[in-house]
């Protein structure tokens, strides 16, 4: 095989949900497409790769130049609601199905062992001042319902501590052990927050 077409099934073999022979599939379909497709994806990458960055203030990908996120400068998104969560997939899932109007708190991963993930690796240390700076009331754990997904809340509340006047919640029915909110469809996302309880 050509080293440079192998290079490029080997750097899309690299991305997450992405096989080997996925990545072969997608490289021969770029490749062999006449219409200028490749390089207009290249084009597309390199433009996101210079002009993107994580919001210095919640963790959601925005234009370098705007400085906080659409979120963060929302004065309407102010409701005193942060929704902890793990990436920005759970930020745009939660957007889609339009059950939730306040501010996020992108974590970027959830504590792990097996992974070696720590707390260090993590966007917690900040959370505790936006929650003094931002008069937040309600704390929403939106994380997956998986063991590193409590282990990573229940740090995340040591950290913030017990405040006056902010409840700590997370998404309540519908959301089954183990699961993604990637996955979930919209309806079981809107019972999910509906029904979310105290902890």
């Amino acid at each position: 095989m050509n080293p440079k077409i192998e290079k490029l099934i080997k750097q899309f073999a690299k991305l997450p949900r992405v096989g080997n022979r996925a990545a072969q599939r997608i490289t021969l379909g770029l490749l062999q497409d006449k219409s200028g497709r490749a390089a207009a994806l290249a084009a597309a990458l390199n433009d996101a790769a210079e002009s993107i960055a994580p919001c210095p203030v919640c963790g959601v990908l925005t234009d370098v130049g705007a400085g906080r996120c659409e979120f963060c400068r929302d004065a309407a998104r102010a409701n005193g609601q942060i929704a902890v969560v793990r990436d920005l997939a759970d930020v745009w899932t939660l957007e889609k199905s339009a059950v939730f109007r306040g501010r996020y708190h992108i974590l970027g991963g959830q504590l792990s062992g097996v992974a070696g993930v720590t707390p260090d690796d993590l966007n917690i240390a900040s959370l505790p001042g936006r929650v003094a700076d931002e008069n937040i009331t309600e704390i929403i754990f939106a994380l997956p319902n998986t063991v590193e997904g409590k282990t990573t809340q229940h740090y995340v509340m040591s950290v913030v501590g017990a405040r006056d006047g902010v409840t700590f919640s997370e998404l309540a029915s519908g959301v089954p052990l183990g699961g993604d909110l990637d996955y979930l469809d919209d309806g079981t996302l809107t019972l999910a927050f509906g029904g979310r309880k105290a902890l």
